[in-house]
C-alpha cells in the first residue's frame, strides 16, 4: 500500500487533484469529510464541542452549527487549538481504520489522505509521499473572490489563516502546478499516477522476489 498527502492552499486546486485521483483508481480519504462526520449529532464528537464552547454553537435541529463555531475560533488562537484537540484525535482514528480497511482488501492501494491543514498540524511525515498543489495567494484570493462570492477581506483572511506557500512547497515530495486550467491540471495528475502505479509495481516485484 501506498500512502499519500494531499494538501493545497484553499483555492489552489487540490479538489481537482482528489477528485481526479480517485477516478484513477485512489482510496481517497477526504478529511474535511471526516471532520464533519465527528461532530454529527449524537456523536461524542459533538458533545465535546458544546461542552467546551457552549449551546451557542448548536443550530435548533441539535446539529452543529458551524457559522457560529467558526466566528469563535476564527481569530481566537487558544479556542482554535482547543477545537483541534477535539476534533483531530477523532479524524486521526477514523482515517486510519478506513486506510486498514483499504489495505486489507488490496494491498497495492493508493490510499490517499486529502487534509488542508495537512502542514499545520504538522503531518508532514506521516506519509510515503506528500503531495501539494500550489498557487500564488493572490491568485487564490482572486478565485475566491470571483469564483466562490467572498469578500475580499474575508478571503485574505482566509488564505493568511493557512500555513503559506512556501511553507507547503518546502516540505513537499511532489509540487503541482494549480495556476493553470482544470483540465492542464487533471494531466499532471495523470502523469503522477503513472509514476505512483510503476512504483506500486516495483515495490510489488521486491516483495515477490524476496518470498
Amino acid at each position: 500500500m501506498l500512502r499519500i498527502g494531499l494538501t493545497g492552499g484553499i483555492a489552489a486546486g487540490k479538489s481537482v487533484v482528489a477528485r481526479r485521483l480517485a477516478e484513477l483508481g485512489a482510496v481517497v480519504i477526504d478529511h474535511d469529510v471526516l471532520a464533519r462526520e465527528v461532530v454529527a449529532p449524537g456523536t461524542v464528537g459533538l458533545e465535546e464541542v458544546v461542552a467546551a464552547f457552549g449551546d451557542g454553537v448548536l443550530a435548533d435541529d441539535g446539529s452543529l452549527d458551524r457559522p457560529s463555531l467558526g466566528r469563535l475560533v476564527f481569530d481566537d488562537a487558544a479556542a482554535r487549538e482547543r477545537l483541534e484537540g477535539i476534533l483531530h484525535p477523532e479524524i486521526r482514528r477514523i482515517a486510519a481504520e478506513r486506510e486498514a480497511l483499504a489495505g486489507a482488501s488490496d494491498d497495492r492501494a493508493v490510499v490517499v489522505h486529502d487534509i488542508p491543514l495537512l502542514v499545520e498540524t504538522g503531518q508532514a511525515d506521516r506519509f510515503h509521499l506528500l503531495v501539494v498543489v500550489d498557487a500564488p495567494a493572490e491568485q487564490r484570493v482572486a478565485r475566491l473572490v470571483g469564483g466562490r462570492g467572498l469578500e475580499e477581506g474575508a478571503a485574505r483572511a482566509r488564505v493568511a489563516a493557512q500555513a503559506t506557500d512556501e511553507e507547503r512547497t518546502a516540505v513537499a515530495d511532489v509540487v503541482l502546478d494549480g495556476t493553470g486550467t482544470e483540465e492542464g491540471l487533471r494531466t499532471q495528475v495523470d502523469a503522477l499516477w503513472r509514476r505512483l502505479c510503476a512504483e506500486v509495481d516495483q515495490e510489488s516485484e521486491g516483495d515477490s522476489a524476496r518470498l
